[in-house]
This record gives C-alpha cells, sequence and structure tokens, in this order.
C-alpha cells in the first residue's frame, strides 16, 4: 500500500517537474514574440529606433514599456 502512495508522490513530482521544464521555454518564446512586436511598432513611429535582436525583444517581453524606455534611454545616450 505505502509503495502505491510513494509511486503516486513521485509521478506527480515528475508530472510538475515536466510541466515546468516545457512551460518555461515557451513562455520565453511567447514574450520575446510580443517584446518584437512591440519594438517594430516601436521603430515604425520614427521617434526612436531600437535594433530588433533576441535579448533586446526578451527584455521588452518581460518588463514591457518600462523595458522599452529603459532601451531607448540607454542605446541612445549611454552606448
Amino acid at each position: 500500500m505505502i509503495e502505491i502512495a510513494i509511486g503516486l508522490v513521485v509521478g506527480i513530482l515528475i508530472i510538475v517537474a515536466l510541466k515546468f521544464f516545457i512551460e518555461l521555454p515557451l513562455k520565453i518564446i511567447w514574450n520575446s514574440l510580443i517584446g518584437a512586436a512591440i519594438l517594430y511598432l516601436v521603430n515604425l513611429t520614427g521617434i526612436i529606433m531600437i535594433k530588433i535582436t533576441f535579448v533586446h525583444a526578451l527584455i521588452v517581453g518581460i518588463f514591457g514599456v518600462p523595458g522599452v524606455i529603459f532601451l531607448a534611454i540607454y542605446l541612445n545616450f549611454f552606448k
């Protein structure tokens, strides 16, 4: 009886770990795609130009508007 309970707990832990390791890269890719789209829209305005790279897209995808502001300030004034 105890072996069945231990097997169920281990099985559930394996499923949760697999879900985490599959979901995390997909979330990073999704945020990067959204960030690239936002950077593209910002570049369309012509006010500021930010090169679309994976790192820039990831920053904007994770941080949103503050990420765009940070990149604009950093790339135009400090680099």
